[in-house]
């Protein structure tokens, strides 16, 4: 189960924002050796499992597939809201394997930003001959500088 206590407003970048940004490019390019090896077409929890080894394989802490802490008004509760994969506890990777990624795709992976308080997401879809042409960057709204 992941609990993240979110941060509180204020005019400062998120504290988990450089440390974030500065392994997104080494991600990505663990998402490409996978995608070179396995190509597309497969499962989405095929790509997910040869990410995750990737990423280990390059020293990272993977958290995959966890519960969080959903906080509302004053009461929380533990919810089976799975998120795919989660980088040294600050960026947050959405594995699809899908023809074509929609709005919602990318707003599911803000939701879940900001429930674990997550300053940087990469939406990756490996259905595709090219993998570098769909991999979005999302940034938590206020994440990346002052207010």
């Amino acid at each position: 189960m992941i609990c993240f206590e979110p941060s509180k407003a204020g005019s400062y970048m998120h504290r988990l924002f450089k440390q974030a940004d500065s392994m997104t490019r080494d991600v990505i390019g663990a998402a490409i050796e996978v995608h070179k090896d396995k190509g597309p077409g497969l499962l989405e929890s095929v790509y997910e499992w040869c990410f995750g080894k990737e990423l280990q394989l390059r020293g990272y802490d993977v958290q995959t597939q966890e519960s969080v802490v959903i906080r509302y008004k004053g009461f929380k509760r533990e919810d089976p809201l799975k998120f795919d994969v989660l980088v040294d506890s600050c960026l947050l990777v959405e594995i699809k394997a899908v023809d074509s990624v929609h709005p919602i795709h990318k707003a599911q992976v803000l939701s879940y930003m900001k429930l674990l308080d997550i300053p940087l997401g990469l939406l990756i879809n490996f259905n595709v001959e090219r993998l570098t042409e769909r991999v979005s960057r999302l940034i938590l709204p206020g994440a990346s500088s002052a207010n």
